[in-house]
Order: C-alpha cells, then sequence, then structure tokens
C-alpha cells in the first residue's frame, strides 16, 4: 500500500509539473509571436545598424530566425496550439471535465496570454534575442508540417513584408519625432524642416521657389539712400536688395545690405554709386525656344 501510495504521489507530481510546463511554453509561444512579428525586418535592420549597442546585438541575433516570417509565424502557432490542446488532456486526470475545461482556459488565459503579451511587447527585443536558438530548434521541429503551410501563404500573400514609408508617411513620422510634438523626439525643429523640406523635393517647381516679381522689394538705380530709404531697407530685414532700372520688372543687379553699413544717409548717396552686383538669369523654355526659332 506504501508502494502505491508513493507511486500515486509522484504521478501526481509529475502530472503538475507538465501542466505548469505547457503553460509556461503557451505563454513563451504566444509571447513570442506578438513579440517578434510586431517588429518588420526593416525595423530590426534599423536597429540593427543604428541601435543602442546591447539593442543592435539582440536585433542581429533575431533578424536571421525571423527572415522567413511565414515559417517562424506558422512554427509559434503550431506549438502554441500543441501546448493548448495538451493541457485539458492532463488536468483532466486531476479533476473533472467541466473542472479541467474552466482550469485550462484561466491558466492560458492569464499565463498563456496576458502576461506574456504584456512582457513581450515591452522586451520582445531582449527575450526574443535570448530564446532564438531553442525557437530554432522548434523551426525544425515544425519544420515538415509549417515548411508546407508557409510556402502556401508565401504564394498566397507574398514573402515580401517590407514595410518602407511612403514620402508622407516618412515626413509624418520626421515631425512626430520633433521634440516639438511632446512625443520625447530629439529632432530639432530647424532638424525636421530641412528633412521635410528635403522630401518634398520632388514635388516641388522653381516656381515654388520663386518670389513674385510684383511682390519682391527692390529699389530704382536712381534712388538715393537717404534716411527713410536706410530705414525702410532695415525694416524689409533682407540680406541682398535688388535693383531695377525705369520699372520693376527690369532688375539689372542687387546690392548687399551689409555694404550699405558705411554709406551716411545724410550724404544721400546714389544707388547707382554703390557696388551692384550681377545677378544670374535663365529664361523660360518657351522664350528660349522663341529666341532660336
Amino acid at each position: 500500500m506504501a508502494v502505491e501510495h508513493t507511486c500515486c504521489g509522484t504521478e501526481f507530481f509529475l502530472q503538475i509539473v507538465i501542466i505548469v510546463l505547457l503553460v509556461l511554453f503557451a505563454g513563451l509561444m504566444s509571447g513570442l509571436t506578438l513579440g517578434l512579428m510586431s517588429m518588420s525586418l526593416v525595423d530590426l535592420e534599423v536597429v540593427a545598424k543604428s541601435g543602442k549597442p546591447k539593442d543592435r546585438k539582440y536585433a542581429e541575433r533575431i533578424l536571421p530566425v525571423v527572415r522567413n516570417q511565414h515559417l517562424i509565424l506558422c512554427t509559434l502557432l503550431i506549438c502554441n496550439a500543441a501546448a493548448m490542446e495538451a493541457l485539458p488532456i492532463f488536468l483532466d486526470k486531476l479533476v473533472s471535465a467541466l473542472g479541467a475545461v474552466l482550469i485550462s482556459v484561466t491558466l492560458l488565459l492569464l499565463f498563456g496570454e496576458i502576461i506574456p503579451q504584456s512582457v513581450c511587447t515591452r522586451y520582445g527585443l531582449a527575450i526574443g534575442a535570448t530564446v532564438a536558438p531553442f525557437v530554432r530548434i522548434l523551426i525544425w521541429i515544425c519544420f515538415p508540417v509549417a515548411y508546407p503551410i508557409s510556402k502556401i501563404l508565401d504564394c498566397v500573400l507574398g514573402n515580401g513584408h517590407v514595410a518602407l514609408f511612403r514620402r508622407a508617411e516618412l515626413k509624418t513620422l520626421v515631425n512626430l519625432h520633433g521634440n516639438e510634438a511632446g512625443k520625447g523626439g530629439e529632432l530639432t525643429h530647424d532638424e525636421t524642416t530641412i528633412i521635410a523640406g528635403a522630401l518634398e523635393l520632388t514635388e516641388k517647381t522653381a516656381s515654388h521657389a520663386m518670389t513674385p516679381i510684383s511682390q519682391t522689394f527692390a529699389i530704382d538705380i536712381n534712388a538715393k539712400l537717404d534716411r527713410d530709404m536706410m530705414n525702410l531697407i532695415l525694416e524689409k530685414g533682407h540680406s541682398r536688395v535688388p535693383v531695377y532700372y525705369e520699372q520693376p520688372s527690369n532688375i539689372i543687379g542687387l546690392i548687399l545690405a551689409k555694404n550699405l553699413l558705411t554709406i551716411h544717409p545724410e550724404d544721400e548717396t546714389p544707388v547707382k554709386n554703390v557696388t551692384i552686383r550681377r545677378i544670374p538669369r535663365f529664361l523660360l523654355i518657351n522664350h528660349v525656344l522663341q529666341l532660336i526659332f
């Protein structure tokens, strides 16, 4: 009787251990499914090349494992399903069928879904890198079943999951990383403006960078640099002031505002006596064609 009692106690303890291992295994598979699959290959490559030193090591370990995303997804889901299906079988030997269902659902929901996914959402990179060798083993074990399914998914859905941003999306992403967005970004306003401007270059024409002649501040070559004119130039705040002859559309050059520092307003020096710099010009295509033909 003592031997039989000891055997029953050992079997009970072994089943408890198996149940705990199944719950932990299911939780690990569920967490890895969210942690590994939530990051695209582009995200991992960015982290591997320009992340923190520790994150770079993590990303380099994970990248070879998740390169075939459908295969790793099928492997994790198969292992998770196997653990979830095996848990009621061992619980049924300890409690009633109803109790086995209730306990298995509670254990899997709490320790197999909620807690693992919450942890892997925050520390998915570190956990994924730590268990990467174990995941490789699971891939080889589940390969006969997971590989055909993954190939079907590749044919139906495609095997390219490169989540590259379009220009408009990339511009919004840059703006969100600005320190003015209030999200902890490190980019200054000038940096975000420069990057956004570079992304818009392909959509802009020369007319976008030009100021209409009617809105241009220019001075007549025959005008005098008296106090009123000097105050007007100072008020406009331009470093270069166009100079025209007879009519505003006939721009002949420009003067540098810094060259006016040595001029006294009381002398009323004519503009034509100041150094007038030549400016580059360009003609519209239709005007050029008219001149040629």
